[in-house]
């Protein structure tokens, strides 16, 4: 569970924390071990289980969790018993596994004006069995046919769905006031306000959320590819008041703009509307590659690098690895922006900036050689491309990686201004043709997944997804977006600053001495 004590902390995914869970037949608790990302054996069915966390920058927190049996939420009315086939973005090597997100929700007075009444988690269960008439793919199987192809059966069985409860014991009243009360969110705070200065300790909750494996419990033989859920939910009440869902979703069924779209469909229901304001649309043979299969364009992100000299460091090891957020304030990125020649400056957007700035402070805090290159690969959104036709709402994947590359010394020796052109030239290259050569590679390649490696940096801009608009009648979350991240991997999602304006978070995971390496450089930007 998240508190205010824990805003800004360094959190490693591995900082332990005892879990005790009761027996019902009356002997003593046993004792479980557990971290942040892994998940510890299943309680039994509406136990509770008491766990407490501590880190070097946090006193200990206790909490009690008590989950229900899973259970899965079909369609509400029968729904067509098809099969689909995937696009050929869809299926995809690397969107074959599964991403979590996060929706935390204040506690609040019910009012008069509330539109939603009841009990939030059987309205949320409620609306979700109503949106999955319109989504009903989301209620099936995945299966591969030949060539590695996916397809979804549309069985109807439904997606995986846990109610649970958290409750914050006396030493966790100021976790508890923050994720649920507006002290943390506006006025005073229970801890010692941030300084103005530091993006990593803006106001808000954002990832790492410590305690992740009670917020979304893992359900035994749920998280495969082929023949599962295609997703997970799991809803948290919070003792006081507030609200954590969270989702695990199969990414080749959707991206996060396709999986938002969902959510705020089963928020106007929950809300009454009679249907999504959004009709959803499947049209996935839109983005099938042509016959013959024919790339015009060389996608380097999914080749390995030479090496150079010596060959790049091998991969840090995964014990090694911390993650912190930092949040960018619109004056954080003006300051990026001072230092770009006067025609970027007037013309670059924050996206090319605040991406450009991370990379190269990345590649500083890895301090990779000289000589080697440096990649970076943007997860580019092609659904405005006229040429390709998709309709409204449609909600499959459709983003197409493309890349910038440079030695780490032409970018780390070259201006600001050379890295936020790079970018810009990354994005320009992503056109409908593009999106097809995309889609006739994957093919040719048998589906491969991106030449992830110490050297690229993938950045996907989640702010405009649309999660943090999912009102399921008591408000918009306080934090919407992804809830964790990788390595090679940076996020930037929707948040707020200090002063309640709005701003990017980046949840980060590095080596620890380069994170410090990294903060060093977020710190030299503050300052400027």
């Amino acid at each position: 569970m998240t508190c205010s004590d824990l805003s800004g902390a360094e959190v490693s995914g591995r900082e332990p924390f005892a879990l005790h869970a009761s027996i019902p037949d009356g002997s003593d608790p046993r004792l479980l071990a557990s971290d942040l990302y892994q998940d510890p054996p299943a309680p039994e069915s509406k136990e509770r289980a008491h766990g407490t966390m501590g880190t070097a920058t946090s006193p200990l927190l206790a909490f009690a969790v008590r989950r229900r049996d899973p259970e899965l939420v079909g369609p509400a009315t029968p729904t067509p018993q098809d099969t689909k086939r995937l696009s050929d973005i869809d299926d995809q090597g690397t969107l074959r596994g599964h991403v979590s997100f996060a929706l935390v929700y204040r506690g609040r007075v019910p009012e008069d004006g509330d539109v939603a009444q009841g009990d939030p988690v059987s309205v949320i269960r409620r609306a979700l069995g109503e949106a999955l008439v319109h989504y009903y793919p989301l209620a099936g199987r995945l299966r591969e046919v030949e060539g590695r192809k996916l397809v979804v059966d549309c069985t109807g069985e439904g997606l995986l769905f846990v109610e649970a409860d958290a409750d914050a014991y006396p030493t966790t009243k100021a976790c508890c006031k923050s994720l649920g009360g507006t002290n943390h969110w506006g006025g005073s705070s229970p801890c010692s306000p941030p300084p103005p200065s530091a993006p990593e300790r803006g106001a808000g909750l954002r990832p790492p959320f410590p305690c992740m494996d009670q917020l979304l419990f893992d359900v035994e033989g749920s998280s495969g590819i082929l023949d599962c859920p295609l997703v997970l939910i799991q809803v948290t009440r919070l003792l006081c008041g507030g609200l954590v869902l969270t989702l695990r979703l199969n990414h080749t069924i959707c991206d996060a703009i396709g999986i938002a779209q969902f959510m705020n469909a089963v928020a106007e229901l929950a809300r009454g509307l009679p249907a999504p304001t959004v009709a959803p649309a499947w049209s996935r043979e839109l983005l099938e590659a042509r016959s013959p299969p024919i790339p015009s364009f060389p996608h380097r992100e999914f080749d390995v690098l030479p090496p150079n000299g010596d060959g790049p460091p091998p991969p840090p090891p995964a014990d090694d690895m911390v993650m912190r957020s930092f949040t960018f304030s619109a004056a954080h990125v003006a300051a990026i922006k001072k230092h770009l020649p006067p025609l970027l400056r007037d013309t670059a957007t924050s996206y090319e900036a605040l991406t450009a700035f991370l990379w190269r402070a990345r590649v500083t805090a890895l301090e990779i050689a000289p000589g080697e290159d440096v990649q970076l690969v943007i997860i580019a959104n092609f659904r405005g491309f006229p040429e390709l036709s998709l309709p409204d709402g449609y909600y499959g994947n459709a983003c197409v990686p493309a890349n910038a590359r440079a030695t780490a010394a032409a970018l780390l020796d070259g201006s600001i201004g050379d890295a936020v052109a790079l970018v810009r030239q990354a994005k320009a290259a992503v056109t409908a043709e593009y999106v097809r050569s995309t889609l006739d590679l994957l093919v040719l390649r048998g589906r491969p997944c991106l030449a992830v490696q110490n050297n690229m940096f993938v950045v996907s801009d989640n702010r405009h997804a649309g999660f943090i608009h999912v009102d399921f009648g008591w408000g918009e979350p306080v934090y919407g977006g992804p809830a964790d991240t990788i390595f090679a991997l940076g996020f930037l999602v929707a948040g707020k600053d200090r002063y309640g304006k709005d701003a990017a978070v980046v949840p980060i995971v590095l080596p620890r001495p380069a994170m410090e390496r990294f903060a060093a450089e977020v710190g030299k930007l503050c300052k400027a």
